[in-house]
């Protein structure tokens, strides 16, 4: 389906400045078809679809009218250290900051023409669910639990029927508008993406959403560094002058700075964001829908909630707080972190760890405890890090929060070139919580295979340069082997390992003669290209061996005629 769009409806109330002046903005009612990324990075362009003009991307499903403050983050009498510290508002979450980051690199390799800027995707997740919640995410980048707009039954808001059985929003009578950038299901079958590998294009993975967003408003080959083309593609989400303003007054507040934070410690908006609504507000004025090429009306002014509308609803409590008259809930106590991942862990360098480092939190009854932090980090001599696909993510240290069954899991950890053994911790900040430690290896590359790319035969005169290259690849069980340590001799026979005086050679930067070399390793394709050889003035056949770390060997023949 391609770009939906319409009126939508304003809940909660704003709680800063007045919002920034109205912006005159064209339809995007022209949006082509969607452009899909795999895992990999490359793109499909599936069949252009007609788009619709009387619906938005996200179904007229409530947003956060909050503005940032007046102090921006780059502001006076603020921090400077802003990848540590800041303003709480300019604070993303890691997982999501990272997702940000990560589809804005993707579509700068794939569609560099947008210029696509990450702030942008945080402004509208800010706008949308106020960064997953805080970023209440998995160490995958998904939802801990769903993020769902209200049921969209005409009532208050758009009337779509349900278009995915409820795959997505859990209703087979409506659509509900899902996760974290609020698509809604029709909207995701087209632009849904799959951006941290895990084979599911998942509406409520930020990962995932935050491709789907780019993508979505990069479409048409728009230029987002040209100003009507940005406020076009944000008009495209949200057909609102309101929402527009809203959005650009974040986009601005982002980029005057951010700082990262752990997950689940974000700064939840005021007001009654789409998070799971489920009631029913009343209608607010809307700016009427414009015609292409028309500019719109300046939007409302944001202002207090109407009557009718539904007060900000109050955060969820903590476990430990109060819920209101009555005693306090107490929280459950972690005695003990539990393994629940793999055992001992290794890598060939340069690869990923299959294993993966997980946790369990449980209370002195063995019950799970929910809503912990736990550390993981990575101890030892080794430039081995977590990290995410994309390589968004690469960090020696991270925090993950426990789910309802107690379990945390860190991302994969990416080995480096170096090898040798270090220690994978996991920590809780409790007293008396012993930690859970993985031993883990990284091995040198190694190759079962070497062969030749070509067969050509390998001819030189006397006295003059082999004209043909010598090019092999190395493999591991079928498949290329990057960054293999190979050994290149010429050999007396293949029987006689001896290294001759006289033959073909390689030459070293001072021109003189080489016939052994060492530290040569495969490309990320598991290719290596030699050095040029060079015949002396002896005639007749000649053995090149090559081998392999892992011990896969070659001989080449060389003739001098």
């Amino acid at each position: 389906m391609a770009a939906l769009f319409g009126r939508r409806l304003r809940r909660g109330a704003t709680t800063t400045a007045a919002a920034v002046a109205a912006i005159a903005a064209l339809s995007a009612s022209q949006a082509p078809g969607a452009v899909t990324v795999n895992a990999g990075g490359s793109q499909d362009t599936p069949e252009e679809t007609s788009p619709r003009a009387d619906t938005a991307v996200t179904g007229n499903s409530p947003y956060y009218t909050e503005l940032p403050p007046l102090i921006t983050p780059g502001g006076p009498g603020t921090s400077i250290e802003l990848p540590a510290t800041g303003p709480a508002e300019a604070g993303i979450p890691a997982s999501v900051l990272a997702a940000y980051k990560q589809a804005e690199q993707t579509i700068a390799r794939t569609k560099p023409g947008c210029n696509l800027p990450w702030q942008l995707l945080a402004a509208i997740g800010k706008v949308e669910s106020g960064q997953a919640r805080g970023g209440r995410v998995d160490a995958n980048g998904t939802t801990l639990s769903p993020i769902l707009g209200p049921v969209l039954n005409g009532v208050g808001f758009a009337n779509i029927s349900d278009t995915d059985n409820g795959e997505y929003d859990g209703d087979s009578t409506h659509d509900r508008a899902v996760g974290p950038m609020q698509f809604i299901p029709s909207t995701w079958a087209t632009w849904g993406q799959d951006a941290n590998g895990d084979g599911r294009k998942d509406p409520n993975n930020i990962f995932d959403a935050a491709l789907a967003a780019g993508l979505y408003l990069c479409a048409g080959d728009r230029d987002l560094s040209v100003e009507d083309n940005l406020h076009k593609s944000i008009l495209g989400y949200n057909h609102s002058t309101e929402y527009l303003n809203t959005v650009l007054s974040w986009f601005q507040y982002y980029k005057k700075g951010t700082h990262e934070v752990p997950n689940g410690t974000g700064v939840l908006p005021v007001g009654s964001g789409p998070a799971n609504s489920g009631s029913t507000p009343s209608p607010s004025p809307v700016p009427s829908n414009p015609t292409p090429g028309n500019a719109p009306s300046p939007g409302p002014t944001p202002s207090k909630p109407t009557p009718g509308t539904p007060a900000p609803s109050k955060p969820t409590p903590a476990p430990g707080d109060s819920d209101g008259p009555g005693t306090p809930v107490p929280a459950p106590v972690v005695k003990r972190i539990e393994n629940t991942g793999a055992g001992e862990l290794t890598a060939v360098a340069g690869s990923v760890f299959t294993g993966r480092t997980s946790v369990r939190a449980v209370d002195a009854a063995g019950k799970p405890v929910a809503d912990v932090r736990v550390q993981f980090e990575i101890v030892g001599d080794t430039d081995a890090r977590f990290t995410a696909v994309g390589g968004a993510l690469k960090v020696s240290k991270l925090t993950v929060i426990t789910g309802k069954d107690g379990t945390a899991s860190a991302p994969p950890v990416q080995a480096g070139r170096q090898t040798g053994k270090f220690t994978v911790r996991a920590t809780v900040a409790v007293s008396g919580v012993a930690p859970v430690e993985y031993a883990a290896t990284v091995t040198a590359p190694r190759a079962d295979g070497l062969a030749r790319i070509s067969d050509q035969e390998l001819t030189a005169a006397p006295g003059a340069e082999f004209a043909a290259p010598v090019e092999v690849k190395a493999t591991y069980k079928g498949a290329a082997a990057s960054g293999v340590a190979v050994t290149a001799a010429m050999i007396t026979s293949a029987d006689d390992a001896t290294t001759p005086v006289t033959g073909p050679c390689f030459k070293d930067a001072a021109g003189n003669p080489v016939r052994s070399l060492t530290d040569l390793r495969t490309d990320a394709d598991g290719v290596l290209r030699l050095p040029k050889i060079y015949a002396d003035d002896t005639t007749g056949t000649f053995l090149l061996r090559l081998e392999t770390e892992g011990g896969a060997t070659l001989i080449i023949e060389l003739k001098v005629a």
